[in-house]
């Protein structure tokens, strides 16, 4: 079982390429996402965190949508930020990795000015966000051929 040893913010191609790895790997490949649905614009203006682990591989990642990309997408929620894309590798799973990336993701929040976070969860994921303190709002929806809800926490 793979355990991580760090979370950081990603910078510089190298760290990007290592998202993109864990995001093709669990999306991809495994969810059979297509991959010109996984990569948007948003990915350029986000801030992404990456989870590693002793050897360096990339275990775990998620992004954080913010600023006016996050007022666009939220309705125009003041101080509402977006977490997205969580992914973590097939053998971190069931280490506490992925509510670590959550917590990380909501400090960079926080660090950002936001008093409320907003997520579009795949319906199976739901149980995991709830027991963060997450809160579905309205109907499922598709996405990428994926049942989601959205749900949201105050910071």
């Amino acid at each position: 079982m793979a355990v991580a040893v760090g979370i950081r913010v990603a910078v510089g191609e190298a760290d990007l390429a290592l998202v993109r790895e864990v995001r093709r790997e669990v999306f991809v490949v495994e969810q059979n996402v297509p991959e010109e649905l996984e990569y948007d614009e948003l990915d350029a203006t986000s801030e992404h965190l990456l989870a590693v682990g002793a050897d360096g591989a990339a275990l775990g990642t998620g992004r954080l949508i913010f600023g006016e990309q996050a007022l666009a997408l939220t309705g125009g929620v003041e101080g509402r930020v977006l977490l997205g894309r969580l992914a973590v590798v097939k053998a971190a799973r069931g280490t506490g990795l992925g509510a670590e990336l959550v917590r990380a993701i909501e400090a960079a929040g926080v660090a950002r000015g936001a008093v409320e976070l907003e997520l579009h969860a795949q319906v199976q994921a739901l149980g995991f966000y709830e027991r963060l303190g997450y809160v579905a709002e309205g109907p499922v929806y598709d996405d990428a051929g994926i049942p989601h809800r959205t749900m949201t926490r105050v910071l």
